[in-house]
Formats: C-alpha cells, structure tokens, sequence
C-alpha cells in the first residue's frame, strides 16, 4: 500500500532534485527519496564503520579486487575467526584484468575494520570495499 507523503523545500533543493533522481540512476523520485532517507537514517544511527563502537556487529559484504597472487590472503581470512563469512563468490573480470572475491560476512565493527586494514596492506590487492547489510529488527529472513 502506498501513502503519499508531502513536504517542503526551498526553490534551490526544489529545481535540482529531478536531476539528483537522474544522475543517480533513479527513473522514480519516490523510490529515490525513499532510499536517501533510509540510507540517511541508518548512517546517522549507526555511523560509517570507521565510526561506530569496536563491539558493534555488522553484517554485509567485502568486495575485493586482487591479482591472483593475492589469493591465499583471502583464503586465509576466509578459514580464520576474524569473521564469519557465510558466503562467498569468485569471478574474473576480463576487462580490467582484475578478480573480484565477494564476502558476505557477519563480525563486530572492530574485525572488519581489522580485515580491511590487512587487506589494503597486502601486496597485490588493488581495492577493497565494504557494504553494511541494513540494520533490521525483523523481515524476511
């Protein structure tokens, strides 16, 4: 079911929302302010990982882009205790020459910040990214 909801802004806010839609790769407003609200809230919650509490558990992804000779790092951390990855995806990106290894993994705030860390200092690692899963009470899972 939906509700519509209205509110104001100045004229400035007002004339370029159509092209922050746009050039978010958005087609609806609604779901565009709908996302930027929620990302908006749950960041000024729970604050970027670098900011929040070292006991505070986060689930989410790493994504990391590496050369071949970089594997047996990411081997390792998947077989520690650091984080409990509970899955995990491999691919090959022809274009860029470039494997990316996916890990959807749950650990405090603290570890990940810690895995990341070894990551970016390990030779042959080209980029490592995080992606918080959001933060929920309930839902389907």
């Amino acid at each position: 079911m939906s509700k519509i909801i209205s509110f104001s802004a100045d004229d400035e806010f007002a004339g370029g929302l159509e092209d922050l839609v746009s050039a978010s790769g958005y087609q609806n407003r609604s779901r565009f302010l709908r996302d930027a609200a929620l990302a908006y809230a749950e960041l000024k919650s729970r604050g970027e990982l670098t900011e929040m509490a070292d006991d505070e558990v986060v689930e989410g992804h790493l994504i990391v882009y590496y050369q071949h000779e970089a594997e047996s790092k990411l081997l390792d951390i998947r077989h520690s205790n650091q984080l409990s990855v509970t899955s995990y995806n491999h691919s090959c990106l022809p274009h860029s020459h470039a494997c990316v290894d996916i890990m959807q993994a749950i650990g405090t705030a603290e570890q990940f910040r810690s895995t990341i860390e070894t990551l970016q200092n390990t030779a042959n690692i080209d980029k490592v990214s995080f992606v918080s899963a959001p933060a929920r009470e309930d839902g389907c899972c």
